[in-house]
């Protein structure tokens, strides 16, 4: 399929065709080809006018919180409402091989056969943060395609990985019942980004649940306060919930969906909602000229005529990293 034929297939095709349309597109947006890139880049030109009107959620937690449960139970939930939902699952890639299972859709064995409903697994390729490279043009798609509702499911990530936040309306962090104590609740990092907290798994120990929503409770109303006092009294200012919930037996679901329409409703009203995704963009944009500078330095002939000699010294020991990274760049830089 051309990239007309592409974006015509997405935008105007019947669901057998729009799916296969779809998929091309994404995989077309994964491309490292240079001439895919251009290609690319026009399919995304003529959709966006198309994309904005989806709900962005993002789903993060630890491996084995049970992340694809919940987003089965959830979008088979929101499909019975009449949404139509298309989830970007993120696959680790192996530091070994650099192949991933992609198996997220095994997962889903009811979601993935639902006509409303699409899913997507890729591959992390390397890319930190618990998210794939491309995963900002696959919501894109996504959203030209009619979705109402686009999930991206991260990899399992730690507390650092939070890259799902700066390209979703709402971060919603998945955890266990016994996952530590006061300290591990009020850490920096994932919990002090999450708009919504749920505690999975829950039927298993509803003890655990109960003391480990109390506890994350309260570490997040110390993180809202600290630096913004305003934040503990302004009812114009989201203040992130702790729910429980049994992904398995689909329990608590509605009350999800339920918090996050308020969440919605409420960020609309404010502004902030519409401030965020234009701060997404931007960063977006400084986040492809950083990699597109970094692609261009490596294909540049004086660097690549540097590189084996300075590589050979570094590695030797006979030049400091420091030195050789500025040798290279004041290679591209000079006449």
């Amino acid at each position: 399929m051309t990239p007309e034929q592409i974006q015509h297939g997405i935008l105007q095709g019947n669901p057998a065709v729009q799916r296969r349309a779809m998929a091309k597109a994404i995989t077309l947006l994964e491309s490292t080809r240079p001439d895919h890139r251009v290609q690319a880049d026009a399919l995304l030109t003529g959709l966006l006018p198309h994309t904005g009107q989806a709900l962005r959620l993002g789903i993060s937690g630890v491996p084995g919180v049970g992340k694809s449960t919940f987003i089965e139970a959830l979008g088979l939930f929101l499909t019975r409402q009449g949404h139509r939902v298309a989830v970007l699952a993120i696959d680790p890639s192996s530091t070994v091989s650099g192949g991933s299972i992609l198996g997220d859709k095994t997962r889903m064995e009811q979601l993935s056969v639902d006509p409303n409903a699409y899913i997507r697994p890729s591959p992390s390729s390397g890319t930190l943060g618990g998210v794939a490279e491309k995963t900002r043009e696959a919501m894109l798609v996504c959203e030209a395609a009619g979705y109402d509702v686009v999930i991206v499911e991260t990899v399992g990530v730690g507390q650092s990985e939070i890259a799902v936040h700066g390209m979703t309306d709402m971060y919603c962090v998945l955890q266990l019942p016994n996952a530590g104590d006061d300290l591990q609740a009020i850490k920096k990092g994932v919990m002090e980004r999450a708009d919504l907290v749920v505690i999975n798994k829950a039927d298993i120990d509803p003890h655990a649940a109960t003391r480990a929503q109390a506890q994350i409770t309260s570490s997040l109303r110390l993180l809202g306060m600290h630096g913004h006092p305003e934040h503990a009294h302004n009812e114009q200012l989201w203040q992130p919930r702790v729910l429980q919930l049994s992904a398995l037996k689909a329990e608590g679901v509605e009350q999800f969906w339920q918090s996050v329409q308020d969440f919605r409703q409420l960020q609309t009203a404010n502004g902030r909602l519409a401030r965020r995704r234009e701060q997404q963009s931007l960063a977006w944009m400084w986040e492809r000229i950083d990699a597109g500078l970094k692609q261009a330095f490596q294909q540049h002939p004086k660097v690549q005529a540097l590189l084996p000699q300075v590589v050979g010294e570094v590695s030797s020991g006979r030049l400091a990293a420091s030195t050789a990274a500025r040798q290279l760049l004041a290679a591209q830089a000079g006449p």
